[in-house]
Parts: C-alpha cells; structure tokens; sequence
C-alpha cells in the first residue's frame, strides 16, 4: 500500500489553490522575478528550479556547520557571504517555479506539495546557518529555542492552512524574514562573526541580544496571527478544519515533536544536545518537516491526519534509551537516529511524489511545455509568485494534453 489513498488522490485532482498576501517586500520583488524566470528555458521543468535552490541553500548552510559544529567558533566571512548568497538564490528559484509553471503550461497539484515540502526543509537549515552566523551556540538555549521555533511557525502556517482553506501571509512574513537572514549574514561578512558578541556603545547590551528580542518579537507577532484563524476560522461544517475534523488535532504531532526533543536535551545525562546542538536540531528538524508534509498532504487531500509517524521513532529511541539508563552511548545513537529521519524523510516525499505522478501521468523533473514560447507572465503581487503553478487539472485533461 502507497502512502496515498486512492480517496486522497481524487480529492487532489480537486485541489484548488489559495493564498492571501499582504507582503511588503514581494511587489518590490516581483519585476526580479518576472525577469528572471524569462531567462529559463521553456523545456526547464518548475519542480527541478526548486530542489535546485534547495540544494544550493542547504549546501551553503552545512558550510557553515562545517567551520561551527556547535555555533560557537568563529567561521570564515566568505562562508557568511556563500550563505547569505545561497539564501537570495534558494528565495529567487523559488519564487520563479510557479512561474515557470504557469509559462509553460504544466501547473499540477504536484507543483504546491513539493514547493513546500522543500521550504519545510529549508527552514531547518536556514535556522542553523543564522545561528552558526551570530555565534547563538555561545546560549545553546536560545539556539534550541529559535530553531525550533522556526519549525514549529511553519508548522502552524499550515495548520491554520488546514483549518481555514487558505495560505496567508502577513506585512512581515517568508519574504521579509529571508531578506532578515540575509542582512544578519552580511553583517557578518561586514564586521565579522565576533561582532554579535559585543555590546552596543554606551550599554550592558550586546548585539546578539538584540538579534534574539527580534526573533521573539516574530514569534509572538506570527502566533497572534495564526492562532485566531485556528481556532475561530474552520472552513469546515461547524467550524471544523477543511476536511471535517477538529481544529485541534494537528497539535497531537506537534506535541510528539517538541515534548520528546525538550525532555531529551534536559534529561540527558549525557548533555546530548549540548555536545551535539547542530546533529541535534538537524534531527529534530527532518522529524518535524515529514510532519509538516504530512499535513500538507492532508490539506490538499481533505482528508484526516494521522497522529502518528514513522519518523517518531527516531526521538523514541533517544527517550527509550534514557528511560533504561542508557546501554547505548547516547551519542551513537544520535547519530543514528539522524541518518534514520534524513533517510525517511527522502522515502516518504519520494514515495508520494511517484504516487501523484503515475496518477496525473505526469513527470517530476520533466516537462513537455504546453503554451508557446515567450508567454506573458503576470507581475501581480502572487506570494512567490508561485499561485499559478498550483493551478490543479483533472487526471483526464494531463493524460489528454
């Protein structure tokens, strides 16, 4: 049996796209991006734009793990510079794969799961190189709690997405806090890793406080946004989420996450996470992106979420470990663990990209373009500029195109 239902799949080719944008940033950004995507190739398949960025944007993160394994030796300006950079082609080739989507005629409901399965991925990545970059493991605290955090404000995004039937995106949003990490990464490049630990003339205050009260400050600003929409704005037959079930359920997975990654760090004897923050949020991280896709499928689906995973067992086996004193070192079995959820992770969006593809007879990362070279690509203020290539056809028309 596929991780799909053959249930879930109709309701996909149903699918319909929506999203709500107020971002300041996309306008200004949107004639970069109209041109940009006019640079591709009309036989350039959208889903192959984006897990390039991907890469590059992962690549250039773990580069910086790589000189900072645990976020408190200095790395190299150039590799703040490589990162920040990574960051502007990773939101650039995201933006334009709708785009190009829509270019050349091949929108499918495809196109919005991977596009955000990726971003799922990013953010845990982004989170490390941004901690790497100021030096955050100097309070490995404050480091567990931003990334996270990040994952969990992802999370939510589409929680309240589940629940209402809408993606929405504030004044200050994906595009404003990517433009943030970007700016803090050139700081860097400018004055120097250390600079975030001095403190600002004529106070007790060091810069990286201030870096950490800002990524409060967006964490509480996020949440006031999205817990009204999850708990008062079900879509759903008496107020319930898109696919008829509680409003409250998606917080069952989330707590499967959060609650074993806090008890492990704090109950290690150890000091796991300490030893290991970077291996250790990378873990927690990939758990809580398969999570994240699971519920994107179920939005896109309508159907219920399960509140178990596969890639729960990972944190299991830490907490398992800890309850019976140990008999493996904690360490190797991070390790582990870490190359299990990666691995998982890769299985499960591999299996259900297969799955969406034989059932529209479509292809990932290929494409046979549709409309005429040189179509006209709107400049509307579309968040990414990506509404366009979650525009969902019948399995029927694909197979007859």
């Amino acid at each position: 049996m596929g991780q799909l239902t053959h249930v879930q799949l109709r309701r996909l080719e149903e699918h319909r796209y929506s999203c709500a944008s107020c971002s300041l940033m996309d306008p200004m950004m949107q004639k970069w991006w109209c041109w940009l995507v006019e640079q591709c190739s009309m036989t350039l398949a959208p889903n192959l734009i984006t897990i390039t960025g991907l890469l590059i944007n992962i690549v250039t993160s773990l580069l910086l793990v790589f000189y900072s394994p645990d976020a408190k030796q200095e790395v190299p300006r150039w590799a703040c510079f490589l990162c920040a950079l990574g960051l502007f082609i990773y939101q650039s080739l995201d933006a334009i794969d709708g785009k190009q989507a829509r270019r050349t005629g091949t929108s499918s409901p495809l196109g919005e799961l991977f596009d955000h399965g990726c971003d799922s991925l990013s953010t845990v990545f982004v989170s490390l190189g941004v901690c790497c970059s100021v030096r955050l493991g100097t309070h490995p605290y404050w480091m567990f709690f931003q990334c996270m955090m990040a994952v969990t404000l992802f999370y939510c995004a589409h929680w309240q997405t589940y629940v209402s039937g809408t993606l929405r995106f504030g004044f200050i949003d994906v595009t404003e806090a990517q433009f943030g990490v970007i700016t803090i990464h050139l700081v860097s490049v400018i004055f120097g890793t250390g600079f975030w630990s001095l403190k600002i003339p004529g106070t007790e205050i060091a810069f990286i406080a201030v870096y950490v009260t800002a990524g409060v400050l967006q964490l509480l600003f996020q949440l006031w946004t999205y817990i009204p929409i999850i708990l008062w704005g079900g879509a759903g037959r008496h107020g319930s989420t898109i696919a008829g079930t509680s409003v409250l359920s998606p917080v069952v997975p989330l707590i499967l996450i959060l609650a074993p990654a806090i008890l492990i760090a704090w109950k290690s004897p150890e000091g796991l996470y300490l030893q290991n923050p970077t291996i250790y949020l990378i873990t927690f991280g990939c758990v809580s992106a398969r999570i994240t896709n699971r519920l994107v499928v179920a939005h896109m689906t309508k159907s219920e979420m399960a509140y178990t995973d596969a890639s729960l067992l990972g944190p299991g086996a830490l907490f398992l470990n800890q309850y019976f004193n140990c008999p493996i070192p904690e360490q190797i079995l991070l390790y582990v663990v870490c190359v299990y959820v990666i691995c998982d992770l890769i299985k499960y969006c591999q299996e259900v990209c297969l799955e969406i593809c034989d059932h529209l007879n479509i292809m990932l990362f290929t494409i046979v373009p549709k409309c005429p070279s040189g179509a006209k690509i709107s400049s509307s203020s579309e968040k990414n500029g990506s509404s366009a290539k979650y525009m969902t056809k019948s399995k029927s028309k694909m197979k007859s195109n």
